[in-house]
């Protein structure tokens, strides 16, 4: 609860913007707008800053919930606007398209490819790669070498340059892409690499792709409450708040 220790609102008013900023793909001003039909005056500045402090939060505190993956990745990078120029976002899922990792950087090198995969890898120890799935960036089996040369990637993982089992990932970075477009771009890198985390992550969690404790919204809501050690919470019929029972 030290988080939320001097805000003005509700940790689960807080939470409730965080979550449905990063699931719903809208404004922060349709969101104010929208909190003020439920009786709570916001501005849309206030959660600017509420998911720059606590979507990162809810992507650290998530991992051990992330669960098995398979060892067949997708890797690939897209593009973001960030500061009125186009960034790179890495992003790796696995054959079945749940989430392995990201990040944001201003370059596509072979540096930025190898702290990617070698953060990837570091996520998903208890679940290494058997291949890995690229485009033809020759960014890529340089850092794998590299990786593997450290020891830490096996020397037995194949590297792949396949444009049709890069269908999957190519899908997903344009529903990614959809929740991002209400942004109209970030203004820094610190701002996006926090938004995006919220995006990523609720995506996960909407999907099905993390360990839930109950299937649905009940269970989103009550793991985001429940991570940090609040009241789970869900919506009734009548469009009220109530407690959910553990």
């Amino acid at each position: 609860m030290s988080l939320f220790k001097r805000r003005r609102f509700p940790a689960e008013d807080i939470l409730l913007c965080v979550r449905w900023y990063c699931k719903y793909g809208i404004s922060y001003r349709n969101l104010a707008e929208m909190m003020s039909e439920r009786g709570v005056a916001v501005d849309p500045s206030t959660i600017f800053r509420w998911v720059q402090r606590y979507a990162p939060e809810i992507e650290k505190r998530i991992r051990r919930y992330q669960g098995p993956r398979s060892g067949s990745w997708r890797v690939d990078e897209t593009y973001v606007r960030v500061g009125g120029r186009w960034k790179y976002l890495f992003r790796a899922i696995d054959k079945h398209g749940q989430l392995i990792a990201f990040m944001l950087s201003d370059r596509r090198d072979t540096g930025a490819a190898y702290r990617f995969l070698r953060k990837a890898v570091k996520t998903m120890s208890d679940y290494p790669p058997s291949s890995i799935t690229t485009d033809k960036l020759a960014s890529y089996p340089r850092a794998i070498l590299r990786l593997q040369n450290e020891g830490l990637l096996s020397k037995d993982v194949k590297h792949r340059t396949s444009k049709y089992l890069k269908n999957t990932i190519e899908a997903d970075h344009g529903a990614l892409k959809r929740v991002i477009r209400p942004t109209r771009g970030f203004r820094t890198m610190r701002t996006a690499s926090a938004t995006l985390k919220g995006f990523e992550i609720m995506r996960m969690i909407r999907r099905g792709h993390c360990l839930l404790t109950q299937p649905g919204t009940t269970g989103e809501i009550r793991l985001v409450n429940q991570l940090f050690g609040l009241v789970a919470l869900a919506t009734s019929s009548t469009g009220f708040v109530v407690p959910v029972p553990s």
